[in-house]
């Protein structure tokens, strides 16, 4: 794949900018996250009171399958847990995905985000990528299931499409960019091709899904380039938490430096308008 600095400037519809609803909806659509290595229940807790916001709730919480009972406790009812298994790194260990899947149903979540064994299949091994994201499946039933594809490390197009297609055929129900913990995050080069293979499924099975993005979402025109794409792509109706999320930690700094500014003025942050124009949002 492609890693460009910038995006391209035919994303962004001609429309103008609305900072404010863009920052409504990261923040709807947000899975505030922390995935530290040295994550504490202290850490879990402070995150768990920032989603507790002045300006509203984000769609979930993202934490580590240790800390996930205590996130259910501390976040807002309405705030989904989601936690992580085969993370970061993807492995083939399909013991260890059942186990902790296991950990994160017990404790409560409501969502998981499992990594696919990418590097597996860069090495061709799709049975073995199957075999675990099947496992995955298989421990969470009745719960929401976004698979990361880590596509900044897969090699091309055919790649990430591959990988989601493997995913959408062992039951996810979203596709995820990346875990945040390589070099290259979400681009949208690779958004494109998952959101392409979204479409495909649901005009051929009548079956939506949705996307998310992660890795290197920080600003609320970050999120606006995505929730463009989903909206070209899925349709407009399709830019909700039941199909598009953000994965990030940052990005509540900016969503609420926007929503924080006074109604009827325009606001400071150049952040707010996404790069190559203006948004429909």
């Amino acid at each position: 794949m492609t890693h460009p600095d910038s995006p391209s400037p035919s994303v962004a519809p001609a429309a103008q900018a609305l900072p404010r609803r863009a920052a409504q909806l990261a923040l709807a659509c947000l899975d505030l996250t922390s995935l530290n290595d040295a994550d504490t229940p202290a850490d879990v807790a402070r995150l768990c009171m920032r989603a507790h916001g002045p300006h509203g709730t984000p769609a979930a919480v993202c934490v580590w399958p240790h800390l996930a009972a205590l996130a259910r406790r501390e976040a807002p009812a309405a705030v989904a847990v989601a936690a992580v298994a085969n993370f970061p790194d993807g492995s083939l260990d399909v013991a260890r995905v059942a186990r902790e899947v296991g950990q994160i149903v017990q404790a409560g979540a409501q969502e998981v985000d499992v990594v696919l064994p990418w590097r597996a299949l860069l090495a061709g091994d799709e049975r073995g990528c199957a075999a675990v994201l099947a496992a995955a499946r298989r421990a969470c039933p009745g719960l929401v299931l976004k698979v990361i594809l880590e596509s900044g490390e897969l090699a091309d197009a055919a790649q990430v499409q591959r990988a989601g297609e493997l995913a959408l055929q062992a039951g996810a129900d979203f596709l995820k960019t990346s875990t945040g913990k390589t070099r290259h995050g979400a681009s949208p080069e690779a958004a494109r091709t998952m959101l392409a293979l979204l479409a495909a499924q649901e005009r051929a099975q009548g079956r939506t899904g949705g996307f998310k993005a992660s890795g290197g979402v920080r600003t609320v025109a970050d999120a606006t380039l995505y929730m463009d794409l989903v909206a070209q792509a899925l349709g407009p109706a399709a830019v909700t938490p039941a199909r598009f999320r953000i994965g990030a930690s940052g990005l509540l700094d900016d969503i609420e430096a926007v929503l924080a500014w006074p109604d009827g003025l325009p606001s400071p942050r150049a952040s707010a308008t996404p790069p190559g124009g203006a948004s429909r949002y």
